[in-house]
């Protein structure tokens, strides 16, 4: 659906300061221009084919299949360059930023594949780069940094909050505020003041069009079912996007569990949160009964956050979309399983996914399809440590 004044029926809107405002109605009335310009559309797709990598394999997981009992396909995001989903709203958005004439791109990152792939377009399309990440996420995403370093970013370690994700994008806020006539704020996930959810979307739907294309080549009919972790949800939404109007294909985001549903110990919004306003959009929050903002934990970085995109808000409302949860401990298996079962090994955060598939009853014959949004060499330290260690 296409958000009625910024708003997913009550969910979204634009909760920003005065200064911002000006800027973000320029970069909605730029979005709507350029995604209907046939030039920056060609433009957009030579990128997506000829540069990212696009399109991403359906890949059969012939083991686990059989393991489960029912047809297992993995949409390969993790084969994209730079190694996830992110690079497709990044290339959208960067070509968007470049049209609109700014010179700097400024962004957020929690695992730091969005960071990553930021990084890379700036450096293809020549545009100056800075990433905040959050002090926590530095020290156990080093390599990632290491790569935003080496592609000609600046990363700036933010130490306030709580040292993630959350900090990192009031961190870029305020960065952008400081600097709106040079500036352009590349949001890494369906968050954010309207236009943002709505136009990142638009960019990763990508993935959904794709898996439709290519499962019914396979298989000649749609899927039974869809999966997808979901952090603020732009690897879900992507997924889902194309397939909402199909009613019988069910849709399952998966939040991260953690360590157990005491706050703080958890990022699972629709389990232990409630409606609110955070960083320009009304959605699902994790808070206290006077609206403060409650500390979050998943052992993958992107997911590690306390609001959730607010059409999944609206999603979740009309029952489109069921929600549900994994902890630490199941997405390490599933880590796990995958890697020895396939040959593939997932981020952590698209783990959170495959262990989902254990909890599924269904037919034999059946068909699902999972989200791999990015890949797990990011995270082989994490897993050594708390896995194998």
């Amino acid at each position: 659906m296409r958000p009625v004044n910024g708003y997913f029926d009550e969910f979204g809107g634009k909760f920003i300061p005065e200064t911002l405002m000006p800027a973000v109605c320029e970069l909605e009335k730029s979005f709507y221009f350029f995604i209907k310009d046939k030039s920056f559309n060609k433009e957009l797709n030579n990128l997506f084919y000829n540069y990212a990598g696009r399109p991403t394999p359906l890949t059969y997981a012939p083991n686990i299949s059989k393991d489960l009992g029912f047809k297992v396909y993995l949409k390969r995001e993790d084969l994209c360059h730079t190694g996830s989903h992110k690079i497709n709203n990044a290339l959208g958005q960067a070509l968007l930023a470049k049209k609109m004439g700014k010179t700097r791109v400024i962004a957020e990152t929690g695992a730091g594949q969005h960071g990553v792939a930021t990084a890379t377009v700036c450096a293809l399309l020549g545009l100056k780069c800075e990433v905040y990440m959050g002090t926590c996420d530095i020290e156990r995403q080093k390599l990632n940094v290491f790569r935003m370093e080496l592609l000609g970013a600046k990363v700036t370690p933010v130490s306030s909050g709580n040292k993630i994700l959350k900090d990192a994008i009031t961190e870029a806020l305020r960065d952008w505020m400081a600097n709106v006539d040079n500036t352009y704020y590349l949001l890494g996930s369906v968050l954010g003041p309207h236009p943002y959810p709505l136009m990142i979307r638009h960019f990763q739907s990508i993935i959904g069009i794709e898996t439709k294309k290519q499962i019914i080549q396979k298989e000649k009919r749609l899927p039974d079912v869809l999966l997808a972790c979901v952090g603020g949800g732009s690897n879900s939404i992507g997924l889902f996007y194309s397939f909402l109007k199909d009613k019988d294909v069910k849709m399952y985001g998966i939040e991260a569990g953690g360590r157990g549903f005491k706050a703080g110990e958890h990022a699972s919004r629709f389990k232990g949160g409630s409606i609110g306003i955070l960083h320009g959009t009304r959605t699902y929050i994790l808070q206290d009964e006077w609206g403060q903002i409650l500390p979050t934990h998943s052992i993958s970085a992107g997911l590690d956050y306390p609001a959730i995109g607010p059409e999944h808000s609206y999603l979740k409302k009309t029952n489109r979309i069921k929600f549900d949860s994994v902890n630490d401990k199941e997405t390490l298996d599933a880590f796990s399983y995958l890697s020895e079962k396939e040959g593939i090994m997932p981020a952590l955060e698209s783990a959170h996914a495959i262990a989902y598939l254990f909890k599924l009853k269904l037919k034999k014959g059946s068909i699902v399809i999972v989200n791999l949004s990015g890949r797990g060499d990011k995270d082989i330290d994490i897993v050594y440590k708390d896995y194998y260690g």
